[in-house]
């Protein structure tokens, strides 16, 4: 919607991960050298945690994009999978049938399918997004897995991908077996102030964006502020500001402009807590807001009322605001319609 009056060529800030938008922070960047050197080993794992939207899947969708030949990957998002589930959901993710089959047979076609992977010079590489789901029993069958080998290197790696969780999981006692085998971890920090500006703009310029000033320095400061410097957060509330300057046909932000958008969306958006607040106080009145079946408080609600007509107009206000702009662009399409009909 925004993305003709900004001058862009796609919309820069979307919640799913895009490979093509990458952006390389000091830790994204030493994830993604562990990734690769993990794949030039060719065996052990790698564990890749962080907090929700730091940006882990999008490594993940980034190392599968720059795929090297000869790498045959499937990538699982774990929920709660038992070790029979992970066994069948692996083979399936690499087109070895399982219905009808036990674990056993899976297990054996899963292992042929490797060798014949290995007879072609080609190996199969798994990765496990949010591994922090997955019971210690389930992580320990993906050990077995590792098992499977040829000429003294595994036929199957596996790169892990979790929240924080993952990482006392891994510590357990009984998981020593396991941390023999990694072979390199890291952890993802969410963007720096300076970061956070950088990560703004490349995503604004690998969207088409000219480089003309468009945001103030304490605009960048208020959006790093509210967002922590979190990836997807910075992507939800960096849509939400450049819809909000098309609404408002602004040419530049100021943190003015970037506050009045962060009023808006802090509630739905980054603070449950303070919604739960909200909605936790609300009862509280409501609940002594009558006495005897009278209002105690007739003053409240028409702040209340007040608040709520200001935010329904405002909402009409932004209708009409997009309505025009787009009555001014169907009616410049209709004038060079009306040209290039008059000129034949």
């Amino acid at each position: 919607m925004y993305e003709n009056y900004y001058g862009l060529t796609s919309k820069p800030f979307q919640l799913t991960p895009d490979p093509s938008f990458f952006f390389g922070s000091k830790w994204h960047k030493r994830a993604m050298s562990y990734l690769q050197y993990g794949l030039s080993q060719a065996e052990g794992f790698i564990v890749i945690t962080g907090d929700i939207g730091t940006g882990k899947t999008t490594i993940a969708n980034s190392l599968l994009h720059d795929m090297q030949e000869g790498i045959v990957a499937a990538q699982i998002v774990s929920p709660k999978l038992s070790p029979d589930e992970l066994v069948k959901m692996v083979a399936s993710k690499f087109n070895v049938p399982v219905k009808g089959s036990t674990k056993s047979d899976i297990l054996n076609d899963l292992e042929t399918f490797l060798m014949a992977l290995h007879n072609q010079g080609k190996r199969a590489l798994l990765l496990v997004d949010e591994a922090q789901n997955l019971p210690l029993e389930t992580i320990e069958e993906l050990r077995m897995l590792s098992n499977f080998q040829a000429a003294g290197k595994p036929l199957l790696q596996s790169f892990l991908l979790g929240q924080e969780e993952l990482q006392p999981i891994l510590r357990a006692p009984n998981m020593e077996q396991f941390r023999q085998r990694i072979v390199a971890s890291c952890h993802l920090a969410p963007l720096t102030d300076a970061e956070c500006q950088g990560y703004i703009e490349y995503r604004m310029q690998h969207a088409g964006w000219d480089g003309r000033a468009l945001f103030s320095t304490e605009a960048y400061d208020r959006i790093f502020q509210f967002t922590h410097g979190i990836p997807r957060k910075i992507n939800a509330l960096m849509d939400r500001i450049l819809l909000f300057g098309f609404l408002e046909e602004l040419e530049t932000f100021d943190e003015d402009a970037v506050e009045s958008v962060i009023k808006e969306v802090s509630d739905e958006m980054f603070l449950p807590e303070k919604q739960a607040q909200t909605q936790a106080k609300a009862k509280g009145i409501l609940d002594g807001a009558t006495e005897d079946g009278q209002i105690k408080d007739v003053e409240y609600y028409k702040t209340m009322l007040t608040e709520l007509v200001d935010a329904l107009d405002n909402a009409i206000s932004h209708k009409i605001k997009l309505t025009r702009y787009i009555d001014r662009l169907l009616q410049k399409k209709y004038k060079t319609y009306v040209r290039l009909k008059s000129d034949d």
